[in-house]
C-alpha cells in the first residue's frame, strides 16, 4: 500500500472542467494540447507517475482560471500513442490532495504544491465502506434516472460491482454540473457521497420526494 510519507509535495495540475477523479477509479483521458503532451512526458519520467485532475473554479481567467482547492491524484497506468503524436491515457485515482499553493516554474503546464493530509483513508482500500447503502433501493432509483434519461445500463454488471466501485462509477460518469462533481469529491467518505450522489439524482428526477434514500 502507498503511504502518504511517500506522495510528492508537488504534482503537475490538470484543470478540467467535469473531469472527475476518485481514488480506486480509474479516468480515460484525451491528451492532445501541447502543454499537456509536455505534462504527461514528464509525468512518465518521474517516479510516482501522478497527475492531479482538478476542477477550474469560477473565477480567474479563461487561459488560466482558479483551481478548486481539492482535486484528486492518479497515476499513469495506461497510454497508447496515435499516429498523429496525441495520446489516450488511464489515470487511476489513488488520493485527493489539498491545493495549497501554485508552484511558479519554466513548464508549459500548471502545478501545485500540494498536502495529502486528511486523506489517509484513501490510501487503503479496506478502510472506507458504506454498511447503510441500501442497494436495491438504489437500483430502483437508478433505474428511473435512466429511463428519465432515455439511458441504458448493463444491470447485472451495476448489481454485481461492489459498494465503492458502484458509487464511485457513477459519481464520476453521470452527467452531472462541475459544481455538483466537486461536491462528489469532497464527500468525506462513501456514504456520504453516496448520499449527495443520491440526492443528485432525486434533484435531478424533479421528484420532490420527502424519502430520500439513506
Amino acid at each position: 500500500m502507498v503511504r502518504r510519507t511517500d506522495l510528492p509535495g508537488i504534482i503537475p495540475v490538470f484543470p478540467l472542467p467535469g473531469a472527475l477523479l476518485l481514488p480506486r477509479s480509474r479516468l480515460p483521458l484525451h491528451i492532445f494540447e501541447p502543454r499537456y503532451l509536455a505534462m504527461f512526458d514528464d509525468a512518465l519520467k518521474s517516479d510516482a507517475r501522478l497527475i492531479g485532475m482538478v476542477q477550474p473554479a469560477a473565477n480567474g481567467s479563461d487561459d488560466k482560471p482558479a483551481l478548486q482547492r481539492i482535486g484528486c491524484a492518479g497515476r499513469v497506468t495506461q497510454f497508447s500513442e496515435t499516429e498523429d503524436g496525441r495520446y489516450m491515457i488511464t489515470l487511476s485515482g489513488l488520493s485527493r490532495f489539498r491545493v495549497m499553493e501554485e508552484v511558479d516554474g519554466f513548464t508549459p503546464y500548471r502545478r501545485c504544491k500540494v498536502s495529502w493530509e486528511g486523506f489517509e483513508h484513501d490510501l487503503d482500500p479496506h478502510a472506507d465502506r458504506d454498511d447503510a447503502f441500501n442497494r436495491d433501493a438504489f437500483l430502483r432509483l437508478l433505474d428511473r434516472y435512466f429511463d428519465a434519461r432515455g439511458l441504458s445500463a448493463d444491470w447485472d454488471t451495476l448489481k454485481d460491482a461492489e459498494d465503492e466501485l458502484l458509487i464511485n462509477s457513477l459519481s464520476m460518469l453521470l452527467d452531472f454540473a462541475p459544481e455538483e462533481k466537486q461536491a462528489l469529491l469532497e464527500a468525506p467518505r462513501l456514504e456520504s457521497r453516496r448520499e449527495t450522489l443520491v440526492t443528485l439524482i432525486e434533484f435531478a428526477l424533479r421528484g420532490g420526494e420527502e424519502d430520500l434514500i439513506q
